[in-house]
Order: structure tokens, then C-alpha cells, then sequence
């Protein structure tokens, strides 16, 4: 003969489910539940568990906002250090000579007893002035043109050109 599990107790019912492998057993779960007996001891550490978990998830939660409260704050001592940095560094430059001198001539045009001064004005046409470099594409474009007979007109018309010889030169 073959084995067979034993039956379950009188008081879990089962219910039998049909696929195509065959018979399967499944417990009802209201059948487990009320099969459950909890003892005094359970129920109270239960009941403790409940409790701890009660207590402590508030507490948590304040803990995790004073973290982040301190992090935000050891973040903006770090920007102020450096900002004080900079500024030790900028009264240490104002206290050179030099530094104040430098910036006297530069920003207010102030000069030595005996020096002459040249101040050149930007006289030039705005369209002579350079132009800003047009974006660069970031689409990729093909050429048609080879590139070697280019080279070649332009080393001829480099070695054909005629060269333009200053007029105080010339003469």
C-alpha cells in the first residue's frame, strides 16, 4: 500500500480544489483561525510588542526631523566657513599697497604726481568689431564637397595672391 499523509484534525476543514494535475488540499483559513489558542503570556507580550511599537514610531519620527534639522544646519556652518574664507582672503588683498594702488589706477583713473596718462577710445565701427562665434550644431551635417581639391585652390590662390606692401614701405 501507499503512504498517505494523515488527516487533519476534526476541526480544520478542508476543501478540495480541482486542477488538471489532480487533487490538491487547502485548509480554510476561518477553521486555522478559530484553531488558534493564545495563552496569557502571548497576549502579553502582544501586548507589549503593540506598545513599543506605539512609543517608539513617534519617537522615531523626531528622531529622523532633529538628523535632518542638524545635517541642514552642519550644511549652511560649511557655506559660511567658506564665505568667511573668502572674505579674510579679500581683507588680507585690501590691506597690500600694491592691491590698492592697482585698483586706484585701474577702477578711478587716479596716476603719480608727473605721470602722463593715455586714455585710448574704442573709436572702432561696431561692425568692424569681431563678431560672437555662431552656436555649435549638435546635429552632424555631411559635406558633398571633397576636401582635397579645396586645399588646392587654396594653396593656389595663397601662392597667386598679390602681396600688400605698407605705403611707408613702398616708398
Amino acid at each position: 500500500m501507499s503512504s498517505r499523509p494523515a488527516p487533519p484534525p476534526s476541526s480544520a476543514r478542508t476543501v478540495k480544489n480541482e486542477t488538471q494535475s489532480g487533487d490538491t488540499e487547502r485548509l480554510d483559513v476561518r477553521a486555522w483561525i478559530s484553531g488558534i489558542r493564545l495563552s496569557t503570556f502571548a497576549v502579553i507580550m502582544l501586548s507589549l510588542v503593540v506598545l513599543a511599537v506605539w512609543v517608539l514610531v513617534p519617537t522615531m519620527g523626531t528622531f529622523i526631523q532633529q538628523r535632518q534639522q542638524i545635517a541642514s544646519l552642519e550644511q549652511a556652518v560649511a557655506v559660511n566657513e567658506e564665505r568667511i574664507a573668502q572674505l579674510e582672503t579679500e581683507r588680507e588683498r585690501l590691506n597690500d599697497p600694491a592691491y590698492i594702488t592697482t585698483q586706484a589706477r585701474e577702477r578711478l583713473y587716479y596716476v603719480k604726481p608727473g605721470e602722463i596718462v593715455y586714455l585710448i577710445d574704442d573709436d572702432l565701427d561696431p561692425a568692424a568689431l569681431p563678431q560672437e562665434p555662431a552656436a555649435v550644431s549638435d546635429e552632424v551635417e555631411e559635406q558633398t564637397s571633397d576636401w582635397m581639391p579645396q586645399l588646392l585652390r587654396n594653396l593656389i590662390g595663397a601662392g597667386l595672391a598679390q602681396t600688400v606692401v605698407p605705403e611707408k614701405a613702398a616708398r
